[in-house]
């Protein structure tokens, strides 16, 4: 009896065990993903990376780096309440919190992870000059003279390619075939088909709104190489001379580190890091920016009406 004790023990411990190595880390073991056919590290699927965690740590938390869960919490909840504040006198208002995604709360400050400071670094003396000027240039011209004066976003052209969140419909769908790697977002329907062939990228003078990627597999992760940006499109002053890293790893089933790098010499005095979860989403929803959008001709309309108001 005793013999058969022991030994059922054993079978016991031995099956717990397994199952414990097949469905999460043990030791110092990290988590490995899935496969594809082909044998890549598989990231597909649908993830979201709504946060209201700001990019920069907001200047009141001063040096702290983190938050307690109640606090991160409590943040994420006021920041969707927000917008059910009355808008100002004269504002019709737009969304309410009916309409925005409950966001993850995270408990860093800010979502800029380097410098340590969570900040975006100083500009370089020459960006400094670049953006006085085209900000003067900018005040010469009415609130709205033309299309060209509304962001590209109004526009329903591009969002770019760095996407922080939005407030609604930060839904992200990974696809993959060998060779390449897919990332679409609904939001103004932009898919990047990235190749991990090794090509080389496009000549300096092709200049594209989300850059030309190449991709590429270091273990586990993907790290997405990224050049020949417009500056039509500039992200916090950068534009032609950015170069972005991003890298993304599967942490567990339900969620992928993703970080990106921003390296321009000519507009940064330093690279800074950003990072973000991608947790799993439940699908992606209908983006019809153009269909029945007016806003952008009665934005227009209104300039011109307000003009002619002032010549009488």
């Amino acid at each position: 009896m005793r013999t058969l004790f022991i030994a059922s023990t054993c079978a016991l411990v031995a099956a717990i065990a397994l199952v414990w190595s097949a469905s999460g880390p043990a030791g110092g073991q990290t988590w490995s993903p899935a496969r594809t056919p082909w044998g890549d590290p598989d990231l597909q699927g649908i993830w979201t990376n709504q946060t209201s965690t700001p990019l920069e740590r907001p200047n009141e938390l001063g040096g702290r780096a983190a938050l307690s869960e109640e606090e991160a919490e409590e943040r994420e909840e006021a920041a969707r309440l927000s917008s059910d504040n009355a808008p100002r006198a004269g504002d019709p208002g737009t969304y309410n919190a009916f309409w925005r995604d409950p966001g993850q709360a995270l408990t860093r400050t800010s979502l800029i992870i380097d410098p340590p400071d969570g900040r975006v670094p100083p500009l370089t003396p020459e960006a400094t000059l670049r953006l006085e000027a085209r900000a003067a240039d900018r005040r010469a011209r009415g609130p709205a003279d033309s299309w060209e004066d509304f962001s590209t976003w109004t526009r329903c052209i591009t969002r770019g390619l760095i996407k922080i969140g939005s407030f609604y419909s930060s839904n992200h769908q990974i696809l993959q075939a060998p060779g390449y790697v897919v990332i679409l977002q609904e939001l103004i329907h932009e898919a990047r088909i990235i190749p991990l062939d090794g090509r080389p990228p496009l000549p300096h003078t092709v200049r594209q709104w989300m850059g030309d990627s190449r991709g590429r597999w270091e273990g586990n992760t993907l790290v997405i190489d990224t050049t020949n940006f417009t500056d039509k499109n500039p992200f916090r002053g950068s534009g032609e001379t950015l170069h972005l890293v991003e890298r993304l790893t599967r942490a567990d089933a339900d969620t992928i580190d993703y970080q990106f790098t921003v390296d321009d010499p000519k507009t940064f005095t330093r690279q800074w890091t950003v990072s973000m979860p991608m947790t799993r989403g439940s699908g992606l929803f209908e983006y019809a920016c153009h269909e029945g959008n007016y806003a952008m001709t009665n934005m227009l309309a209104g300039a011109r009406a307000e003009e002619q108001t002032r010549l009488r």
